[in-house]
């Protein structure tokens, strides 16, 4: 089995499952398997799992039980790839989102701010784009919104023209020379911080990953059976406030509609308003700091 690190907010997350011994239940961000394990765990001999992750390494961690079904595809395409094995509609729904540890430890992929190497970030070596592309083929304002949005970089529009500036004088194909073009930008008592947010943006936008968990929450709701739940854990504010907005009103922007009574149609019940690793869980798990976890029931 592939190295990879505890799984954040084990209990709670499987907990918010509530498994029922014969349910069907979904793990769509298998990695090391630690979610899908404790699930197992709880199911009868009668129950099922099926899990996704698109990262062929995850294919490493595969469970050797005739209840269990990894999918090796991105979860943005749920409902096609259940549908095929004919599932319509599940018990239960677990995401873990961002990168692995596992993905941040591996030095040549290039999530990580700790290694040199190429500019690559794709979570599935299938996907075409790649960082390197990214930073040399975007144009000054494409840019610029992905270091606004997805980095939230107030200094978005002088990050983009350095880096314009920057490859004239040839390709940027290395995390290294990254660093070197944007130095300026990059003090000493922040670095570390202000190069994650750069990185978060890059991978964001390489792997689509704003747009593939909008196609999966709203998949997640067709599929799930009412009384079934949903649990997912984000890592930064931007996934976090999409998840928090769909479970509340079961849509991105806006508000939902009343019915004759004045009150909100919605699709689920939140369970849980929020829940967040206890200060012993994140000294024993770093990755665990800035976990947040929203559990939703269908209505």
């Amino acid at each position: 089995m592939t190295e990879y690190h505890n799984p954040v907010l084990l209990k709670e997350t499987v907990d918010g499952l509530n498994i029922k011994p014969d349910g069907v239940y979904v793990d769509v961000t298998f990695g090391g398997g630690g979610h899908s394990r404790e699930i197992m765990e709880r199911l009868g001999p009668n129950g099922k799992l099926f899990a996704f992750d698109q990262d062929e390494d995850a294919q490493n961690n595969v469970i050797d039980d005739d209840r269990f079904m990894l999918i090796p595809e991105n979860f943005r395409f749920i409902k096609r790839y259940l549908r095929f094995y004919g599932i319509k509609e599940v018990d239960g729904i677990l995401g873990d989102l961002g990168v692995s540890s596992h993905q941040f430890d591996v030095a040549e992929r290039g999530f990580s701010t700790r290694f040199e190497a190429d500019l690559d970030m794709r979570m599935s070596q299938k996907n075409e784009m790649n960082a390197a592309r990214v930073i040399n083929e975007y144009n000054e304002v494409e840019l610029r919104k992905m270091f606004s949005e997805y980095g939230e970089l107030r200094n978005a529009a002088a990050l983009a023209g350095t880096i314009v500036s920057a490859r004239k004088g040839g390709t940027i194909t290395s995390t290294e020379q990254l660093k070197k073009v944007l130095g300026r930008f990059l003090p000493a008592h922040k670095s570390n911080k202000i190069l994650a947010q750069i990185y978060q943006a890059i991978r964001i936008e390489v792997n689509q990953e704003i747009e593939a968990l909008k196609d999966f929450l709203l998949q997640s709701e067709e599929l799930l059976k009412p009384g079934g739940r949903l649990s997912v854990i984000s890592y930064h504010s931007l996934e976090d406030r999409l998840v928090k907005r769909f479970v509340r009103n079961g849509m991105f922007e806006g508000e939902p509609e009343r019915d004759i009574f004045g009150n909100f149609e919605v699709p689920f019940k939140i369970i849980e308003k929020l829940i967040v690793p206890t200060e012993e869980e994140i000294a024993q798990n770093n990755r665990a700091r800035s976990a947040k976890l929203r559990v939703a029931e269908k209505l």
